[in-house]
């Protein structure tokens, strides 16, 4: 007997896919979800934000058509809370704490129930999911790295300025512990390098703590992540610019707008990856079921117009090592 499919089946096989995907779409197309979104300050018409509606667009939800998104805003704790507990009173299909692990933290607090898809620099070790594979709860999402990346991007500071002796964290206190700025700090001295810590926490404390960085003697800046951090990345952009600071980065976007260096996952990769999680819950599966995501590819983008502006001249195997050099 033949054991090769004939193409009477196969060509059965693939009308019943195709029949498949088009009742999912029907599906998708008669019902109107609701998705809650609490931002760290980012707007609708933000990049990152763009790029994942088109993404969720491709799979089918599009916002005044079948999809309805709210909007809230993180602030204080206590706006945060606030705007967590307001988004689950309009119960949202799936609610996306996308500020910080503050975020994320009271949107758990205000639902056990509806699903959560977030977005944090350490999800295991800022204890929202007990492990990445089996995030278990209402809660999945994407850990960023961001312990591994901080110290990663450290290591390349000091690569860019050799000559320091003496370099500068610039920290969120509500994302970085204790724990990881002594690892950071031991990572440099091995190498012969003083690190001082430089806590920041909103726009009001972001210049000031980057001055007393250059007055205390540091000569190279490094900025850890942070929500909070990159949303204000503009004022550090301008401070170390005007004190001729080289810094570096946890996002690659920020390099293209003028950081003098940044490594780690691409915003676009991030917010991608984001979507479609989004997608697989909308679409009936339970966030304790789809594990945390890990971002897989990481670029080094170097700004040779930046580094010409403040006077430093970059190695030379360090412009070879990197994924984007702009000039």
């Amino acid at each position: 007997m033949n054991a090769q499919p004939t193409r009477r089946a196969v060509l059965f096989a693939g009308a019943v896919t195709t029949l498949g995907r088009r009742a999912g779409w029907a599906q998708e197309s008669s019902r109107t979800y609701r998705l809650g979104i609490l931002s760290s300050g980012a707007t609708r018409q933000a990049p990152g934000w763009v790029i994942f509606f088109d993404e969720m667009g491709k799979a089918g939800f599009v916002e005044g058509r079948n999809l309805i998104v709210d909007w809230r805003f993180v602030g204080s704790p206590e706006q945060t809370a606030r705007a967590a507990a307001e988004l689950v009173q309009l119960a949202p299909d799936v609610l996306i704490p996308a500020g910080s692990t503050p975020a994320i933290t009271a949107a758990q607090q205000a639902t056990r129930t509806i699903p959560l898809v977030g977005t944090a620099d350490d999800m295991v070790g800022s204890g929202l999911v007990p492990s990445l594979a089996h995030p278990g709860g209402n809660l999945t999402g994407i850990s960023f790295m961001a312990t591994e990346l901080d110290g990663k991007r450290l290591e390349i500071l000091m690569e860019l300025v050799p000559a320091s002796r003496h370099m500068a964290a610039l920290a969120d206190p509500a994302v970085t512990g204790k724990p990881q700025l002594d690892a950071l700090r031991s990572g440099a001295a091995s190498r012969g390098v003083e690190l001082s810590i430089y806590p920041a926490r909103g726009a009001e404390e972001i210049a000031s703590a980057v001055n007393a960085a250059q007055a205390g003697g540091a000569t190279a800046l490094n900025v850890l992540a942070s929500p909070d951090l990159n949303a204000n990345r503009r004022i550090i952009l301008d401070r170390t610019a005007a004190l001729r600071l080289p810094a570096m980065y946890q996002w690659p976007e920020t390099a293209e707008e003028g950081g003098l260096a940044a490594y780690g996952p691409s915003g676009a990769t991030i917010n991608r990856m984001r979507a479609r999680q989004v997608v697989k819950v909308l679409r009936g599966a339970k966030p304790a079921d789809i594990p945390v995501e890990q971002p897989d590819k990481f670029e080094l983008v170097i700004n040779l117009r930046t580094a010409k502006a403040i006077g430093l001249e970059v190695p030379g195997a360090l412009l070879d090592r990197a994924d984007q050099v702009i000039e």
